[in-house]
C-alpha cells in the first residue's frame, strides 16, 4: 500500500519528475509482492504518460481514489485547486480506458462558502458523469485561520445537510450499481481476517467481498462466485 500526505509528490526533492511511477515499477519487479494499491492521487498526476506506464504493472491495482472535492470549476476555484473538472474529467477517462474493471472513488465537499444552489447542481451532474463507485461526503466545517473561514457567504448547516443527504445517496446508488455487475461472477480476493464466521477481503478494485469456508485463508489470494449483493459488502461461495 503506497500513502502518504501527498504520494504524487514522492521523488521530487531529488529532482524527479516521475519518481512516484518509477517507485512503482521497481515494486513491481519484487518476488513475493502481489498486489499493489495506491492511496490518494491529485487528478493532475493522471497524465497520458503517467498512466500508460501504470497499465504495464501487472500487479497494480486498478482502484484509483482521486481527490475532487467539488465538481463545479467556480468552487474549485475558491478552495484553491489547482486543476479543472474538464482536467479531473480526461484523467478518468484515461483509467477507465487503460483498466478494464477500474474502480474510482473521491471525496467530496458540500456547503463551501459561496456555493450556490447552480454551483451544487454543477456538481451533482459531475459526479453522476464520472459514474464513481464510491463518494465519501462532507460537510464544510468552518476553521478558524483559514482563508474559508473569512469568505462571505457561509452555508447555513440545514443546507449543508440537504446536499450531503443528496450526494450520499447518489453514492449508495452508484455502489449498488457497480456490485449488483458482479453477481453470478468469479472474482480474485486477498482474504484479510475471518469475523463472525466469514472470511472478508477486497478484490484488486477494492470492494469488499465476504465467504465462508472452514480453511486459513489468512493472507491469500483465491477466487469467490459471488452470489449476493449485501450493499456493504457482496457474499461469494469458495470456487475450489
Amino acid at each position: 500500500m503506497i500513502t502518504g500526505i501527498h504520494i504524487a509528490s514522492y521523488g521530487k526533492d531529488l529532482k524527479q519528475k516521475d519518481g512516484l511511477i518509477t517507485l512503482l515499477e521497481k515494486i513491481n519487479e519484487i518476488n513475493g509482492i502481489e498486489r499493489i494499491r495506491l492511496g490518494s492521487l491529485e487528478p493532475t498526476l493522471i497524465t497520458d504518460e503517467f498512466v500508460n506506464r501504470l497499465k504495464n504493472l501487472s500487479k497494480i491495482c486498478d482502484h484509483f481514489h482521486l481527490s475532487l472535492q467539488s465538481g463545479c470549476d467556480e468552487t474549485l476555484a475558491r478552495m484553491n485547486r489547482r486543476y479543472t473538472t474538464q482536467e479531473f474529467e480526461e484523467g478518468t477517462n484515461r483509467l477507465k480506458k487503460a483498466f478494464q474493471h477500474v474502480s474510482l472513488t473521491t471525496d467530496i465537499i458540500v456547503g463551501f462558502p459561496g456555493e450556490t444552489e447552480e454551483e451544487f447542481r454543477k456538481t451533482e451532474a459531475f459526479l453522476k458523469q464520472i459514474d464513481f463507485y464510491r463518494m465519501h461526503i462532507f460537510k464544510y466545517s468552518k476553521r478558524k485561520g483559514t482563508k474559508a473561514a473569512e469568505m462571505p457567504n457561509q452555508i447555513p448547516g440545514e443546507i449543508q445537510e440537504e446536499r450531503s443527504k443528496i450526494l450520499r445517496n447518489l453514492s449508495d446508488e452508484n455502489e449498488k450499481r457497480h456490485q449488483e455487475a458482479y453477481l453470478g461472477k468469479e472474482v480474485e480476493v486477498l482474504w484479510e481476517e475471518k469475523e463472525d464466521g466469514f472470511w472478508k477481503g477486497h478484490t484488486t478494485n477494492y470492494i469488499l467481498v465476504k465467504m465462508q469456508s472452514e480453511k486459513d485463508l489468512t493472507n491469500q489470494i483465491r477466487k469467490a462466485k459471488i452470489t449476493e449483493n449485501q450493499k456493504e459488502f457482496l457474499l461469494g461461495t469458495e470456487v475450489e
